[in-house]
């Protein structure tokens, strides 16, 4: 089968050359790379020098100039998440940056510092939770586009066939993607959240997949990427994909999330919420237009769930989707909003009910993916729920699991997993599981984007929210706040670094680093530690000094102190 690429490799280190060895069973070739003239060129394994330093490694991530040359980045740890479908799935776990050259001499001491700093950024990025991987299959296509491919896609390599919007290290990969003859050395690797689990209902077994893969098109953080660009390319953009294997049978249900597609911005400027700020001069309709262009050729028909605020700060975005919506007049796209905080506030989130029966008939008509075990395809998802609301993190997951869990109960009732009339939410086992992968995923997601673990996961945890939820969101809303002020700058850099957004010239003039922070930026991070620390100093010193502590504890001194007759009696 040509889509595979190898799975056991041997990293041999020589001062001239690197060679990356194929282990897998009849297997001769070997991966070499000039160190000096960084000439990628194919070798078998008698090639390999036996001076040679040999390690095993787990992939190829891909290679990257710096200031000190060129650096290969390969994967050395890795952990099993599960088999789909037979296919062994990864989760790479550590990763090690290797450079071309031998020393650093030739560097100055400011290209030194610059190399430094690049190469934080570069770890930084492999640091954050969630890269996948699999030797055998194709984790970037969703089973529908799978199902609907043709022999001469089934014979591409991994890396030709794959969903260039979800390949992480394209650019990394760029190399070898350029010689057909090392693709099988070319690892695809997908960032995002995969849970699998093997459940049970009426003891009848299937496998329960939950995959959600981040685009790499407009990537970034918070308030440093918002809306779409030129392209159509939204922030934060994931597709998530519930998966049912059952008997041989599959079904599948795919959903959407990616930050309002007209052209705004909202930069952090030492404010809680910055305000949000739409484009004056640019041609929306041009870029959201592109948008949606893309979206109904890949997905089909569009709901589109817009979660954000109807007043204040957020309204005249809510506005400006409806509008373009309605300029559009596209048949293929409806637009709902729903006002998630005004609906559920004073923690009534029942009333998210609301919103799934007005959705009700609409998910019906989009239906899912589901394909016997003989292959036959018994129906087609007809389109998704683009689901959104500021961060496309917090209330778009809440909304997305309601979602997958009403198909999920249609799917196995059909499978005959679920008995007619019996209810996935009475089901506590699988409840348990289906809940914490969601909130699992919304973690994962949110850390990926804003740097901390999802808000309001209390309620796709236990279906309830819970005062200690809003003490965690509190303490997860005053971390976002510090890293989307004072060090989601470098995350950004990291992420256009690593995905060839911006590319190292090691012959500018002055260094690219060398731009001087203002003091405020420097001694902020330092005032808010300082007035953080002193308001819990007084918030516990005013329970201590509290008119009924006090009385306490001079009832509990008085009830120590012995009285005067104790004394005498004492002495006596």
């Amino acid at each position: 089968m040509a889509a595979t690429t190898y799975e056991r490799l041997q990293l041999h280190i020589t001062p001239e050359k690197f060679y990356v060895e194929a282990c897998d069973d009849g297997a001769d070739d070997v991966l070499t790379i000039d160190r000096v003239s960084t000439e990628v060129t194919l070798a078998v394994k008698k090639d390999v020098p036996p001076s040679a330093v040999t390690r095993p490694i787990f992939g190829i991530l891909g290679t990257i100039h710096l200031v000190a040359g060129n650096y290969l980045i390969v994967i050395t740890k890795k952990m099993k998440v599960g088999e789909f479908f037979n296919h062994v799935i990864w989760k790479a776990t550590d990763f090690d940056i290797l450079s071309y050259k031998k020393t650093m001499l030739h560097l100055t001491d400011i290209q030194l510092q610059d190399n430094k700093t690049f190469l934080a950024m570069l770890n930084n990025v492999l640091s954050v939770d969630g890269f996948y991987f699999s030797a055998t299959y194709d984790l970037t296509h969703t089973l529908q586009r799978l199902s609907n491919t043709s022999p001469e896609f089934q014979e591409m390599s991994l890396l030709e066939r794959a969903d260039q919007r979800f390949v992480w290290n394209g650019h990394l990969l760029r190399e070898l993607s350029a010689q057909p003859e090392v693709h099988r050395f070319a690892l695809p690797v997908l960032h995002g959240f995969i849970n699998m689990h093997s459940c049970s209902i009426n003891g009848k077994y299937f496998d329960w997949i939950l995959i959600s893969r981040r685009s790499c098109f407009r990537a970034g953080v918070r308030y440093y990427v918002r809306g779409i660009d030129s392209e159509g390319h939204a922030a934060n953009f994931v597709e998530t994909e519930q998966i049912v294997h059952y008997n041989g049978s599959r079904a599948s249900f795919v959903q959407t999330r990616g930050s309002i597609p007209v052209f705004w911005s909202q930069r952090p400027n030492l404010k809680y919420k910055p305000l949000p700020q739409i484009n004056k001069v640019a041609n929306h309709m041009d870029g959201f237009q592109r948008h949606f262009d893309s979206q109904v050729i890949i997905y089909g028909k569009q709901v589109i769930i817009n979660l954000v605020n109807q007043k204040g700060s957020e309204k005249p975005l809510e506005q400006a989707f409806a509008t373009m919506v309605s300029s559009l007049g596209n048949g293929m796209i409806r637009y709902i909003a729903f006002d998630f905080h005004k609906e559920c506030r004073h923690m009534r989130w029942d009333r998210l009910s609301i919103l799934m029966d007005q959705v009700a008939e609409m998910q019906d008509e989009l239906s899912y993916f589901l394909v016997d075990s003989a292959g036959k395809v018994m129906t087609n998802q007809e389109g998704v729920f683009r689901s959104n609301c500021m961060d496309c993190l917090d209330r778009t997951n809440v909304v997305q699991s309601l979602l997958a869990r009403r198909s999920l109960q249609v799917q196995l009732q059909r499978l005959g997993v679920l008995h007619v009339g019996q209810k996935l939410e009475e089901q506590d086992e699988f409840e348990k599981i289906y809940k914490n992968a969601w909130a699992d995923n919304a973690n994962a997601c949110a850390k990926q984007y804003a740097g901390t673990g999802a808000l309001k996961t209390d309620f796709t945890r236990t279906g309830k929210r819970t005062q200690l939820g809003l003490m965690m969101d509190g303490w997860n809303s005053l971390i976002r706040y510090y890293k989307n002020n004072f060090s989601d700058g470098f995350r950004q850099d990291s992420i256009d670094l690593f995905l060839g957004n911006y590319s190292v010239d090691e012959l500018e003039s002055h260094s690219p680093l060398s731009v001087p922070r203002d003091w405020k930026f420097l001694a902020l991070p330092i005032i808010m530690v300082v007035a953080f620390s002193m308001c819990i100093i007084c918030l516990l010193m005013a329970g201590l000094f509290h008119p009924k502590v006090l009385k306490e504890n001079t009832l509990l001194t008085k009830s120590t102190i012995p009285s005067k007759a104790a004394l005498q009696k004492r002495r006596n």
